[in-house]
């Protein structure tokens, strides 16, 4: 194996070391890392031993590092994602869908997923809500409560959550939005 550049050190013992619940490493060195990960990616394969070898050797030679989730979570025995990203569904312009779909983001966080939505099926700030005699507060108050969640959730036990809000350039929020942003 190459010798890796001390900031890799740093970032493989922050992020992917394995570590049990006492913050003593479990992964000894990368290459324990990456042969947990290489074990866990073989398991499917008829020829474990084989895949397993293939697979270390590939990682130990910096050849191929699987994604941040899948060295962090491949072969832990916890129950996390091993996928990055999850571009989550259509919000529904009502209260039940609107926290239904907060606490499906929540717990893709938690489990170490990071998100994406699209506010733009929320009413404008201003529109009626006709069943309560109500005006929306529109999109922008709602990506607030995400905000608030992402902040407060630890993805996986390790790291601050992730998550990407967008809204479509032609939804009666977007200039609110993009000030927003900045």
């Amino acid at each position: 194996m190459p010798k890796p550049a001390h900031i890799s050190r740093q970032i493989w013992d922050m992020k992917y070391r394995l570590k049990g619940a006492d913050g003593h490493p479990v992964d000894k060195t990368m290459s324990d890392t990456f042969r947990r990960v290489a074990a866990a990616l073989a398991e499917p394969e008829k020829d474990k031993a084989l895949w397993q070898q293939r697979f270390a050797d590939a990682m130990d030679d910096f050849n191929f590092l699987p994604a941040g989730r899948i060295l962090a979570g491949a072969g832990s025995d916890r129950r996390v994602t091993l996928f990055n990203c999850f571009v989550m569904g259509d919000i529904p312009d009502d209260m039940s869908g609107i926290f239904e779909h907060l606490k499906e983001a929540a717990l893709t966080m938690q489990q170490g997923g990071g998100i994406g939505y699209d506010f733009s099926t929320l009413r404008p700030k201003g529109a009626p809500v006709h069943r309560v005699g109500a005006d929306a507060s529109g999109p922008l108050s709602f990506m607030d409560v995400w905000d608030a969640m992402c902040r407060t959730i630890m993805s996986a036990g390790t790291r601050r959550g992730a998550m990407m809000g967008v809204m479509r350039c032609d939804h009666p929020d977007i200039e609110a939005f993009i000030e927003a942003k900045r």
